[in-house]
This record gives C-alpha cells, sequence and structure tokens, in this order.
C-alpha cells in the first residue's frame, strides 16, 4: 500500500503579544503553499484536565501516566495526529513509568487511517542476538534456568525495537517534526517530574535486584540507601541527553554509535548473567508492518496484532469459540457465563502454546485456526456445566505441518503500557508497549532501562523429542502476548479502542470487556472497573471481589484461585451519538483526556 509522506513542524509559542497574535492571524487567513505543506500556526493549547474517566467529540488521549496523557492531548490541540501524540507519549512513559516501557524495549502498534478506512501494524519486537542458540537458558547442571536467574543483567536483554517501530510509523504517518516529539520528555526529564507511590511502592518491592546495578542503584536510590518516595521530583538528565540524540540524528542515533555501544557493553560485561548483544545486531534491527489479524464476532470486527504476537489470533480464536454460545443471556456474575469463558479460554491458550511464535522462524497454521470447522469442532468441546478435564491443542482443517510441540508455560510478572489515542480527523493508534517484567532487566543504560523480553522464548528448546515453536534462535523475536486492539461496530465504524497490561494475562482482560460491551451492552466505564478474571490454561484467576463466583465453579470442577490481578487496561469507546468516552484502568495510575 503506497501511502504520501508529509512531515509537518509545529512551531511552538509561548508569547502573548499583539505581533505574535496578528502574526498567527495572517498565517491562519493564507492559504497553505504547494511547496509548503506545513500546517498553519496553531494556537496555544488550553489547560488540560485529566482522569480516570473522560468525554470528547474530537480527540482523546488515554495513557497510564497523568503526564504521558497531558503530553499527548497537547501534542493533539498543536495540530499533531495520532501517531504524533503516541510518540511522544511513549518517550514521556519511558521516563516516568520505567518499570514498563521504554526506549530499551519493544511493543506492537495498531494504527487506523480514517482516510483510507485501512488498518496498518507496526513490529516493534526485540530480536534474539544473532550468537543466541537454543540452550540459552539452559544451567550449569543442564537443566532450565529459573526465571529470575536467567531475567536480570545481561542475558535476556533483546535487542530493543520500540524506536525503529516508532520511527517507521511516524515516516510513513507523522506530521510533526521528529525533534519536536522529543521535547516534552526532554523538559520533564530535566525539570524532574514527580514520583508516584505506585512507582515508589515498586522500587522498594524490587530494592535487591535493582541494587544489583551501581546505575540502576545510584538513580532510584539517589543517595545509594534511600528508595525514592511518593513526592520526590526525580530528575533524569541522562535520558534528556539519550533523547537530545535521537531527535538529533533520529532513531540511527540510537541504534548506531555511542548509545549502540553503551547497551552493548552493559549487557555483555555484566559479570554474573552476560549477554550476547553486538553491535552487529544493533545495526541490523529493523522494524516490520504486518498484516493485522481481523475476525467478525457478533457483527464487529475485531482486529489485534498477529504473530509475532500471540495476543490477537489467541483473543480471536476465543471469541469465535464463545459465538458459539448464547452469551448475551447471561451477565457478569453469571457463574456459567465464566464458565464458557475459561473454558474457551483453556481452548485457545492450548493452540497458541502448540503452533503460535515468530512466523518468520516457524511454518503454524496461522488464521486456519479460525476456519469456522476447526471453531466448530473446538466448541463442540466444552460442556455447558462441567470442566474438559482433556482439552489439548488441534488440528486445523488443511493443516499437515507437525513439527512443532507443546510449550510448558509459566506465568511471568508483567512490565508493559497500552496506550490509546484518537485524534480530531479520526485516526486511531492502539499501542502496547513493554519492557518484561517490571523494570525489565533491572540494567539502566543512559537514563532508560533495558529489557528482558528474551525471557518470553521457551526456556525448552525440544519436548517430547520435536522442536518447541517458540525456541530460541539468533534474530528470532520472541512470543509476545501483547494484545492491542481496535473494533468496528456493525457499520463498519470505530466502536472500541483497548490493550492492556498484564503479561500472558493480558489476552483474558481484553476478552472479556470485548463480550461485556458487546454482549451484556456493558459502557466501557463499567467494564474496565469490573473484577478481573481469567484462564490461562491450567485454572482460573480472580480478583477477591469477584469471590461470590468461586464456589459454583469449582462445583463445575474449575480450580480457582484468588489474586491482585493488576490489569493496565486504557480504552476509547465510541458512543451513537458521535461523543467519546474514554478510561484508564481504577486500578493503577493511568489516566484519560479529551475534548
Amino acid at each position: 500500500m503506497m501511502c504520501i509522506e508529509n512531515h509537518h513542524s509545529i512551531v511552538f509559542r509561548n508569547s502573548q503579544t499583539l505581533a505574535l497574535i496578528f502574526f498567527a492571524f495572517i498565517l491562519l487567513i493564507q492559504p497553505v503553499n504547494a511547496k509548503d505543506n506545513r500546517p498553519s500556526t496553531p494556537e496555544p493549547s488550553t489547560p488540560i484536565m485529566v482522569g480516570k474517566t473522560s468525554y470528547g467529540a474530537n480527540q482523546m488521549v488515554v495513557t497510564a501516566h497523568p503526564e504521558a496523557t497531558r503530553v499527548g492531548l497537547d501534542i493533539l490541540q498543536r495540530g499533531g495526529n495520532a501517531v504524533d501524540a503516541a510518540v511522544a507519549v511513549e518517550m514521556v512513559l519511558g521516563l516516568v513509568e520505567p518499570q514498563s516501557s521504554g526506549i530499551g524495549g519493544g511493543g506492537f502498534v495498531l494504527y487506523y487511517d480514517a482516510k483510507t478506512n485501512k488498518v496498518y501494524s507496526f513490529d516493534g519486537r526485540e530480536t534474539a542476538p544473532a550468537m543466541a542458540g537454543k540452550y540459552l537458558f539452559r544451567g550449569e547442571n543442564g537443566t532450565p534456568m529459573k526465571f529470575y536467574d536467567a531475567a536480570i543483567g545481561g542475558r535476556a536483554v533483546g535487542v530493543p525495537g520500540t524506536l525503529r517501530m516508532l520511527d517507521m510509523m511516524h515516516k510513513k504517518f507523522g506530521r510533526v517534526v521528529w525533534g519536536d516529539l522529543m521535547t516534552p520528555a526532554i523538559t520533564l526529564s530535566n525539570n524532574g517530574f514527580e514520583v508516584t507511590p505506585r512507582l515508589s511502592a515498586l522500587v522498594k518491592r524490587d530494592h535487591l535486584k535493582l541494587k544489583n546495578f551501581t546505575d540502576t542503584k545510584l538513580y532510584f536510590f539517589p543517595d545509594a540507601v534511600t528508595p525514592v518516595n511518593a513526592g520526590d521530583v526525580l530528575k533524569n538528565p541522562d535520558y534528556a541527553n539519550t533523547l537530545k540524540k535521537i531527535a538529533d540524528g533520529g532513531a540511527d542515533a540510537f541504534y548506531n554509535g555511542i548509545t549502540a555501544e553503551t547497551i552493548v557493553k552493559a549487557v555483555n560485561e555484566d559479570f554474573e548473567n552476560p549477554g550476547l548483544l553486538s553491535i552487529e545486531d544493533m545495526a541490523n534491527y529493523k522494524a516490520v508492518e504486518r498484516r493485522a489479524v481481523c475476525a467478525l464476532y457478533r457483527g464487529h470486527n475485531i482486529c489485534s496484532m498477529g504473530a509475532p504476537s500471540s495476543g490477537g489470533l489467541t483473543l480471536l480464536i476465543a471469541l469465535k469459540i464463545l459465538e458459539k454460545f448464547d452469551m448475551a443471556k447471561f451477565n457478569e456474575k453469571s457463574p456459567q457465563a465464566w464458565h464458557l469463558i475459561s473454558e474457551a479460554s483453556r481452548l485457545a491458550f492450548a493452540d497458541r502454546n502448540y503452533y503460535m511464535a515468530d512466523s518468520d522462524f516457524v511454518k503454524s497454521p496461522g488464521e486456519l485456526l479460525l476456519d469456522a470447522n476447526y471453531i466448530s469442532h473446538r466448541a463442540a468441546q466444552i460442556s455447558p456445566d462441567k470442566v474438559n478435564p482433556k482439552i489439548t491443542y488441534g488440528t486445523p482443517t488443511g493443516w499437515v505441518e507437525k513439527t512443532a510441540a507443546p510449550e510448558v508455560v509459566y506465568p511471568k510478572p508483567p512490565g508493559t503500557t497500552h496506550i490509546s489515542i484518537v485524534d480530531k480527523d479520526g485516526n486511531i493508534v492502539s499501542m502496547t508497549t513493554s519492557i518484561e517484567d517490571v523494570f525489565g532487566s533491572r540494567m539502566y543504560v543512559d537514563g532508560f532501562m533495558l529489557n528482558n523480553q528474551l525471557t518470553d522464548f521457551s526456556f525448552e528448546p525440544e519436548m517430547d523429542g520435536k522442536p518447541v515453536a517458540n525456541r530460541v534462535e539468533g534474530g528470532k523475536r520472541p512470543r509476545s502476548t501483547m494484545t492491542p486492539i481496535i473494533v468496528f461496530g456493525p457499520n463498519g465504524k470505530p466502536k472500541l479502542v483497548m490493550g492492556s497490561a498484564g503479561g500472558s494475562a493480558i489476552m483474558g482482560y481484553v476478552l472479556q470487556r470485548i463480550i461485556a460491551v458487546i454482549d451484556w451492552k456493558m459502557d466501557i466505564t463499567a467494564a474496565l472497573s469490573m473484577p478481573n478474571i481469567v484462564n490461562r490454561g491450567d485454572g482460573i484467576e480472580m480478583e477477591s471481589s469477584a469471590e461470590f463466583l468461586k464456589p459454583a465453579l469449582q462445583k463445575m470442577g474449575h480450580p480457582v484461585e484468588i489474586l491482585d490481578l493488576n490489569s493496565g487496561l486504557t480504552a476509547i469507546e465510541f458512543e451513537h451519538d458521535g461523543r467519546m468516552i474514554g478510561m484508564a484502568d481504577p486500578r493503577r495510575e493511568g489516566t484519560a483526556a479529551g475534548q
């Protein structure tokens, strides 16, 4: 698909003199010169109010942090589009939410272009170093390493992909000059930001791991002893300097030169757990534009990310199975509804764990898993009132290749964030980014945290004598469960933008909200506030506020565990009257702001 690239500069003015007002007026009334497509000088932005919920008719930003939300809406108010806002927001999140994402990690983006009515997807997933082999996570005794033995330090650091992904998306669809989008985060880094209760609590909880690395310790424990506390003002001149290089030199300034050398040196010289990253790995990294995966659910077209994310396809499998049942006759308090959702999730996860991985390296059935006959066969395995103990992966119609083996999957702590944005032209960004575990590898380099995403590979390369699809291979992208979505209503117009943090539980968090909105007619504020209930294949996990469902589900045969399921959903719902509702997960510090 061809797309004209327009890169427009926005000039930020703070002076209120009559001369500048007159100048702006002259610009506004003159036609745009054909050789200079920059938009007219925008008016100064109006004060931005953020909250858990926001309403607007023109544009909306929902992120995991108030500072990021303000910056995103400010970019939109000044004439930028959804892509511009997403770039600026992610740069700010890397500063104020270092436990979750940033330029040291990777992610996925869905972009809806309102002019062409097309959905694009961009893959910025990290890659394994070229030297990495299938036994990367084997311990000295020949058995798989424990998670944190593998995750902390250089061994699990993949080539970061976020900047290349944002650069690719911006070159295709952005309006504001790239360097200008770094300015808000640079300013905030130099002036300092207020440490939130969540960041403070996570630093204190993780202090033993964070203190393993000198630079990390001195950032989060400024006197080398006392952790940052809620309300402290934390400055990060290292991050500001890194972003200045990126502002001037683009993404190349990150993947080539001093920053790349610093990353490689830190990863490989980690004394206890060195990695295999090279300068060539950094220089050779490429983001990839891929085809989004989409399927209908009760007349709604639901689009998400394809491989190497498993989130989108796993979500769609579960939805297509549930489409065989009358979910509308239940509600969020019905044990039978959660039984059906749980069983559909188990079936979807069984296929995920067997087949799904980086499609550039592994042959898999892909969207054959959504074939109508196959879905009917899978749905028939669900009993209406008891657990099926024999659920395993299936063989979709037309699939004859069988080279993979089922993977043993262990839930991992999440370090992820989601951004939902709609601009005044109706363009949409649904973007999930991550560094994997909370604070990633715990390695702080040039003002940002490095990921530990390689632990998303299988620690076991073979099972039953067959290769595991998600085994480690040089240059390969580890499977993810990030599930950014855009839902289009039966009329073809956008209905819902959503995604979440939460590791392998992300798909379940998103799934139950789609059911809530489409089947149970809940608005997004009620849907995000409902208790989290998920099944990743081994049993039901639920928040304590849903414990009243436990006896009935256990009677059906479900193992049930009560947990603190700290999702990080952000969502925008389009209402019938043309307004939008934006909402951030009440469990976290996220906010929404709209106009």
